[in-house]
């Protein structure tokens, strides 16, 4: 099947089964909220001013593009991926790294390997392009990471919590250190015909007002955000194997704030009482070819179901934020500063 034209209508519907879905048409924080959901046809897009899209993101919310703004593969292209990449697949995704120009999760000798790592890399760059032009001042000197295809049913994996894409999380500790810059994923459904359907919890604010302590989130568990000198050290000698030929040694870095957001993350994916709660969680239906984008650290998310997608992921300056007293790092700052002297 050969990808809708661009007349297709944005549709937010109740998912079917079990779990509290989302109303139809929106999607709204189960306090009565504004809504989470922007969605920019052709039309908004092109009338959307400088910042728009980037304050939007900053505020929590998902920015979805129907139809997708960017040019994807060839449809014969996209269809020997979908087709022989699950067959191939030697990791838990596809997904071009840049620091080492490689394609990981696929043998080498795979017949699709060369298609793979041309469509990862012109994809990455096309995504590139795109945020630059709608969102000059966030994306300034941002450092773009991996581009990967999911070609995996995602409901029913069974893979690992931590790494589910199943369970309600927040993004962290997985793109090395970023020392409290934001981390931004840009997503496109290519499956020709099934929708993708994602869940969420709110964002992060209202997560730490109700898990936060639970999680460890509090004055005990964030005495230190930012890095002390074994971490520097320890970032350095990363830097310099990373200069003599093992550029993914990057990855390896952190930082107590990355650790921090580690350590929810964890809470998240391996509490089945956090993921059973109902309090502000809405299920929200993304359709074939169409895009969305959110700062996946910020808002909670999950994939319920869906196949055949392509992710790209970014990590912007915190200097370039506009409000940056709503960035993760500063949200945590901020219990750090609320809590009793006695016990920081």
């Amino acid at each position: 099947m050969s990808r809708p034209r661009s007349t297709r209508h944005w549709r937010a519907s109740a998912s079917p089964d079990s779990r509290p879905a989302a109303a139809s048409g929106t999607l709204r924080s189960g306090s009565g909220g504004p809504t989470m959901l922007e969605v920019f046809d052709q039309q908004r897009l092109a009338q959307a001013v400088p910042d728009e899209i980037g304050d939007l993101l900053e505020a929590g919310h998902i920015v979805q593009f129907d139809p997708c703004p960017i040019e994807l593969p060839a449809d014969d292209e996209l269809e020997t991926l979908r087709r022989q990449l699950p067959q191939q697949l030697k990791l838990k995704n596809v997904s071009y790294h840049p620091e080492a120009d490689q394609v990981k999760g696929l043998d080498e000798n795979s017949p699709v390997a060369e298609l793979a790592y041309r469509t990862l890399t012109t994809h990455r760059d096309r995504v590139t392009a795109f945020l630059q032009a709608i969102m000059p001042t966030l994306t300034r000197n941002m450092r773009v990471g991996t581009s990967s295809f999911r070609p995996m049913e995602e409901r029913g994996r069974n893979l690992k919590p931590h790494a589910s894409n199943e369970l309600v999380h927040v993004d962290a500790g997985a793109y090395g250190a970023t020392n409290g810059d934001r981390l931004l994923r840009f997503f496109v459904n290519v499956n020709p015909s099934v929708d993708r359907v994602w869940a969420t919890k709110g964002a992060l604010p209202e997560l730490l007002a109700r898990h936060g302590d639970a999680a460890g989130m509090t004055s005990a568990g964030l005495r230190r955000l930012d890095k002390g000198p074994l971490d520097k050290l320890r970032s350095s000698l990363l830097d310099g194997v990373a200069q003599i030929g093992l550029p993914l040694a990057k990855v390896l870095d952190s930082s107590p704030y990355d650790r921090a957001m580690r350590r929810f993350h964890n809470y998240m994916k391996d509490t089945p009482a956090f993921q059973r709660d109902p309090e502000g969680h809405r299920e929200f239906r993304f359709g074939p070819f169409t895009a969305w984008m959110v700062f996946t650290d910020m808002v909670s998310h999950a994939c319920l179901s869906g196949r055949h997608a392509l992710i790209y992921t970014a990590v912007l300056p915190l200097e370039n934020c506009r409000r940056p007293e709503l960035a993760p790092i500063n949200l945590l700052r901020a219990r750090q500063a609320a809590a009793p002297a006695t016990t920081r």
